[in-house]
């Protein structure tokens, strides 16, 4: 397997986070490894993402990744960080090109036939499905993927855990991105553990 299909593989979600304060980053990270879900991705839409991937690394079990990188500059900071694997909103080919030349593993946003053929042109197999429920849900996603038989997908966006075992269902689905595992504030870690073993269930 490619190193992006076996973090895919980790755990049926993928926990997307929005950190506002460094200090809640290891005690979220703890929680969510925890409850099962190992793989986290951490979105540079804070002033402090870059610090809470260098916190979250030092959490035993985590895989910790970067999410919401739409330019070489925040794909070479983000590695700077420690992070693990990147995430993109979508893909171009200068992002691309960089994110496959760096060597590390890459989830690149795509939402119809030509944001795949781009990434197929640069060797990419594996998209993030993005945003999955605004951009036709599990139809649109199926009409897709049976031209592009070969590639493999995570949907996010609009993702929550009643509608994430419809997702799951559809083979070339590895896993789903979402948000509703962690809320915004400060971490109830009680629930954060419980809200992960429940979404890790879903294997």
């Amino acid at each position: 397997m490619k190193p992006i299909e076996t973090i895919m593989r980790t755990a049926p979600v993928i926990p997307v986070l929005v950190i506002e304060d460094v200090a809640h980053a290891v005690p979220v990270a703890r929680a969510l490894v925890a409850g099962g879900l190992r793989v986290l991705e951490v979105t540079l839409r804070t002033p402090v993402a870059l610090d809470v991937i260098r916190a979250m690394r030092s959490v035993e079990g985590a895989i910790v990744g970067a999410g919401t990188v739409t330019d070489p500059a925040t794909l070479k900071a983000s590695i700077d960080a420690g992070a693990e694997f990147i995430v993109s909103p979508g893909l171009t080919e200068r992002l691309g090109a960089a994110a496959v030349s760096s060597g590390i593993p890459y989830l690149p946003g795509v939402a119809n036939a030509g944001d795949i053929m781009r990434g197929l042109d640069l060797g990419l197999t594996h998209f993030k499905f993005f945003p999955a429920m605004t951009s036709g849900g599990l139809p649109a996603l199926k009409a897709l993927a049976a031209p592009f038989h070969q590639c493999q997908f995570c949907p996010t966006g609009g993702i929550t855990l009643d509608n994430a075992p419809e997702w799951l269902g559809f083979g070339p689905v590895l896993c789903v991105g979402g948000s509703w595992v962690v809320g915004k504030g400060a971490p109830d870690v009680l629930a954060i553990e419980a809200a992960a073993r429940a979404a890790a269930a879903l294997a």
